[in-house]
């Protein structure tokens, strides 16, 4: 059965792209969940209009993204926690806190966009990556320190 995918499907395609599929994969999980829609001139020109706006509204998100990019360039944080012997914090730094200590600084940004690969347990000074699109991410100095 061919489809047009209305979304970018993983394995299988890009959005606006024509795809030939099972006909029960089609009817059981693309066209219910609105990822594709059946291939027809009309679904076609459609999923054309569909897929000019979404580039349209991607290169505003690209662009504003690239602003804050250069904004958050110049952000340092530094968050205080309780530590022990050696340096070990009680408890650890986690994307929630990090998006809080951005929320100081007056930057709203989401704790999922925020790339940390494990909680920073220890004392110190770290890298903490922010993924604001697809294609732009910065990386932000951080820096672990002794509550008083």
């Amino acid at each position: 059965m061919e489809i047009i995918l209305r979304e970018d499907v993983e394995k299988l395609g890009q959005r606006g792209q024509v795809v030939k599929v099972a006909p029960g994969y089609a009817r059981n999980f693309l066209l219910p969940k609105r990822l594709a829609v059946a291939a027809s001139e009309a679904n076609k020109k459609i999923v054309e209009q569909e897929r000019q706006a979404h580039l349209r509204r991607e290169a505003k998100a690209q662009g504003d993204a690239q602003d804050l990019g250069k904004l958050l360039g110049a952000v340092e944080l530094t968050i205080a926690q309780k530590a022990g012997e050696n340096d070990q914090l009680f408890g650890s730094v986690t994307t929630a806190d990090l998006a809080a200590a951005f929320e100081k600084q007056g930057y709203t940004i989401e704790r999922k966009r925020i790339l940390l690969e494990e909680p920073i347990k220890t004392l110190g000074d770290y890298k903490v990556s922010v993924r604001l699109h697809r294609e732009v991410s910065v990386d932000v100095p951080v820096h672990v320190v002794k509550e008083d």
